[in-house]
């Protein structure tokens, strides 16, 4: 007796008519009624409203929690999306929120190693006049949504580490405390010694203004009082600012330890050429920020390598098109928004209100930030993509 097989519906499979290619068929067919039944809109979109996180979708998070550290500085927990890959105490993760109807991306540190509720966090420190480090701290609650990126970075401990020297100021601290809390995880019990960790000999050396602003350093003294670290801390308005000259005094085997730091540039750059000269191992780590200053006018620059000075009360599509460059457009024609184009760095200003649009690259959408050409005039040098 030769055994036949059925397919849902209980009849007979055609020959090379297997289960995977009737599913795949369905699946497809489904889909275009989907898509049919949902135009303008894709399927996908409405997937977003009931399940962000899924697999296949753009990289998001949902806040999970939001935990006041200092002041002016909390802890973002994010419970990440099923595509998240993982990280590496000491990497960074790009967090895209928007704001105002534009997409800002900024760079934060990692503050926990990998976690068995899967997920991660962040810690912000608001600066001032800071739109997304301002947003996240005062304004962001639970079940918020924020656009991710896969962790990235090289700011991370070899296999067998050795002998450490941590040298954090400020909100540099953040990558500092990601790498002890994966060496020394801490329970309702205290700190806890794994194996991997117990010949580690670290030296923290906290910069911070007092201890009420210092970000974190909780943690570090109960790492101090366990024994698994030795903290050195150095309150500007009490002792002044560090003098690198001191370092030997404060870590008198400096030589014998690799030196990771992560703070501001001036800190970083002094303390570079304090170990380059000495000829001792560092590894930095820093965010800088890039500040656009709005003007009158500029340059334009294209990507495919055009330039041309633009004024700044003139639109850049007439502008262009006076140059020579190739410009989409549909303005004459009454079809709206067809001279949008990515903006990928620098400032325009809307003629119509005098509103500023700024692009930073790092910080805003790594895709660019749309503006229309029709009716945003140069406010200091900026680049376009036309493609």
């Amino acid at each position: 007796m030769v055994s036949v097989p059925l397919s849902p519906r209980g009849r007979a499979f055609r020959p090379g008519y297997d289960a995977p290619s009737w599913r795949e068929a369905v699946r497809g067919r489904f889909w275009k009624v989907a898509e049919a039944a949902t135009t303008p809109f894709t399927p996908a979109d409405y997937l977003d409203l009931f399940h962000p996180l899924r697999p296949g979708a753009d990289l998001r998070g949902r806040v999970v929690s939001v935990v006041p550290e200092t002041a002016d500085a909390a802890t973002i927990v994010i419970k990440p999306g099923a595509d998240w890959a993982g990280h590496t105490p000491g990497q960074y993760v790009r967090i895209g929120i928007d704001i105002g109807g534009v997409r800002h991306w900024r760079a934060y540190s990692l503050t926990h190693g990998p976690r068995a509720d899967g997920h991660i966090s962040i810690t912000v420190k608001a600066v001032p006049d800071g739109v997304v480090s301002t947003h996240l701290v005062r304004r962001s609650r639970p079940g918020t949504l924020v656009h991710l990126e896969q962790a990235a970075g090289d700011f991370v401990l070899p296999a067998a580490p050795g002998k450490l020297l941590f040298v954090t100021a400020g909100a540099g601290v953040t990558p500092i405390v990601g790498m002890l809390r994966n060496l020394f995880p801490v329970t309702d019990e205290g700190v806890v010694k794994l194996p991997r960790s117990r010949e580690l000999d670290i030296v923290v050396l906290h910069v911070a203004p007092s201890r009420p602003d210092s970000i974190f350093i909780r943690n570090l003294e109960e790492l101090d009082r366990s024994g698994s670290v030795r903290l050195l801390t150095r309150y500007t308005t009490t002792h002044g600012r560090l003098d690198l000259d001191e370092l030997d005094a404060l870590v008198p085997d400096l030589a014998e330890r690799s030196t990771y730091a992560c703070g501001p540039a001036g800190l970083l750059d002094a303390l570079t050429e304090h170990h380059q000269r000495r000829g001792l191992p560092l590894q930095t780590e820093q965010f800088r920020v890039t500040t656009v200053v709005a003007g009158e006018g500029g340059t334009v620059s294209f990507a495919g390598g055009s330039t041309l000075e633009a004024p700044g009360d003139r639109p850049i599509l007439d502008v262009a098109e006076e140059g020579g460059v190739l410009m989409p457009s549909g303005c004459r024609m009454g079809i709206c928004f067809g001279c949008v184009l990515p903006m990928t760095s620098g400032a325009v200003r809307d003629l119509r209100n005098g509103e500023i649009t700024v692009a930073v690259p790092g910080e805003t959408d790594a895709a660019g930030v749309p503006i229309q050409t029709c009716i945003s005039a140069a406010a200091g040098a900026c680049t376009l993509d036309p493609r």
